[in-house]
């Protein structure tokens, strides 16, 4: 009977630690989104974590899953070492998509799947941040998924509905990265998007005004994969 009594305490105590160890598990989850941005696929995309599909539906090019209607949304993923696979719809082999990344629990990320289907190429994996922009502004993220960028990349500038770049900071982005979020007045802007070192715009596309909306926008080929960036990017508002 004391023996049994002993023992209670360290059955009580596995069990918390149990208890404490599955809650921990709960809590280690990333949310992605992905989006299909490869101009030659021949059909809509599957797209696998660590060999679980988690699209629901057929991913199209041009499309993101789960839908953003706005705001964003997700589907949930375990934390930790991911492995990023996309196939045609109904297919498990030759990828069109493959990359390997770390996810950490309670982040939301964008998974662009980019480049040509033929070559396999690694989709970029974007740390996302929609936390409401500061009041009387909004953000903008400009996302690379160009399979024709230049060597340099891109200049990228966020400027007035003019288009004129003069005085206008810009970032650099290459294919699979992003440029930082750039809080601007809540305005009409234009996104200009030049060849590193050029002066001929590829993209020079005006968005109205959306006071206090967060907003990615994905420079893309047109499709069929033939002929270069196309002239609008898809757009994505975040936060409104």
């Amino acid at each position: 009977m004391f023996r049994a009594l002993k023992a209670l305490p360290l059955t009580l105590a596995l069990a918390a630690l149990s208890l404490f160890a599955a809650s921990c598990g709960s809590t280690s989850q990333s949310q992605i989104r992905v989006v299909d941005a490869i101009p030659d696929a021949s059909a809509s995309l599957d797209v696998n974590i660590n060999g679980t599909k988690i699209t629901t539906t057929a991913l199209a090019f041009g499309a993101i899953f789960p839908s953003t209607n706005p705001p964003a949304t997700y589907t949930k993923v375990k934390a930790g070492s991911a492995t990023i696979t996309a196939f045609l719809t109904g297919t498990t082999g030759n990828p069109v998509n493959t990359g390997t990344t770390t996810l950490s629990g309670s982040t939301q990320y964008t998974v662009v799947l980019n480049g040509f289907a033929s070559n396999d190429g690694t989709p970029g994996v974007l740390t996302d941040n929609n936390a409401a922009p500061t009041a009387g502004n909004l953000e903008f993220r400009i996302v690379d998924a160009s399979a024709f960028t230049p060597v340099g990349g891109f200049d990228v500038y966020i400027t007035p509905p003019s288009g004129d770049i003069t005085g206008v900071t810009s970032q650099t982005i290459t294919l699979g990265q992003a440029t930082t979020y750039e809080s601007v007045a809540n305005a009409s802007y234009n996104v200009v998007i030049i060849p590193h070192g050029g002066q001929i715009p590829v993209v020079n596309q005006n968005y109205p005004e959306a006071d206090g909306s967060i907003r990615t926008v994905v420079i893309v080929d047109n499709q069929g994969g033939g002929s270069g960036p196309a002239q609008f990017p898809l757009l994505f508002t975040d936060h409104n």
